[in-house]
């Protein structure tokens, strides 16, 4: 069984509860294998990251195998600017977040909702230096575990979402993302759009932000936030304190 996001966002938790931890989330169109059902919740598997998790079964609608492949056929279509409205033939207004998939909005056979799309789209791959002027967008933006828009968003799900609206793939978490691209050996060999990944006294892989010039670094702690970085780590002026130890940089694009 397939499903697609009809409404703006949508958690994803770990287990089949409302009092279960987020741990990312669905934007609208973004569509995912079910895997397993039950009477209130559905564990799915997200097409663009095969991240997995469970969602209340009220809160996507349901797409056939054909439909499902057909989607993964058509380019990434994604909305633009921080936030836009989808309207349906009775005037109502939904709206959605930056980074919410519209590819499905030419299939009748999925859009049984007659939803329209009048704003700003992208598609396609960007060049690497139009990492950073989205990345700037979410500045700001609050902190939320397993967020992934300007109103909530966690240090992995940023890096995702500036990268996927670019036309790159990263995977969800930073610890996963840190096993894709090409590791440098300095932070001076590092370029805008690049990421830096941290660790905790285990060693384990806790936290990514990208980096900006002059050794600058934007991530998500507390807030979409801008902080120097240097080789011991990310040091924060206000609290004249390293707050993340730097553990590797690595280049994707």
């Amino acid at each position: 069984m397939f499903g697609i996001c009809n409404l703006a966002i949508v958690p994803v938790r770990l287990e089949p509860s409302d009092r279960s931890e987020q741990v990312t989330q669905l934007l609208f169109g973004e569509h995912f294998t079910i895997l397993e059902q039950q009477q209130k919740w559905s564990k799915i598997k997200i097409t663009f990251d095969n991240y997995e998790g469970w969602i209340d079964n009220k809160q996507y609608q349901e797409i056939s195998e054909k439909q499902f492949n057909s989607l993964n056929e058509i380019p990434i279509v994604l909305s633009a600017d921080l936030i836009e409205f989808i309207s349906s033939p009775k005037n109502e207004l939904l709206p959605i977040s930056i980074g919410s998939s519209l590819s499905f909005l030419n299939d009748d056979s999925i859009n049984i909702n007659n939803f329209s799309f009048e704003g700003i789209r992208t598609c396609g791959i960007k060049p690497k230096s139009d990492l950073v002027k989205t990345a700037y967008m979410y500045l700001n933006a609050p902190y939320l575990w397993g967020g992934k828009t300007p109103f909530g968003i966690d240090c992995s799900g940023f890096t995702q979402m500036v990268y996927k609206l670019n036309g790159y793939n990263l995977l969800r978490d930073a610890s996963q993302q840190a096993t894709q691209g090409e590791v440098l050996s300095f932070i001076e060999e590092s370029e805008p759009g690049d990421l830096a990944f941290f660790d905790n006294e285990d060693g384990n892989i806790i936290h990514v932000g990208i980096m900006l010039d002059n050794n600058y670094i934007i991530h998500a702690s507390g807030k979409v936030r801008i902080d120097r970085l240097d080789h011991l780590g990310i040091y924060n002026a206000e609290t004249n304190r390293h707050t993340h130890k730097l553990r590797v940089i690595k280049k994707i694009v």
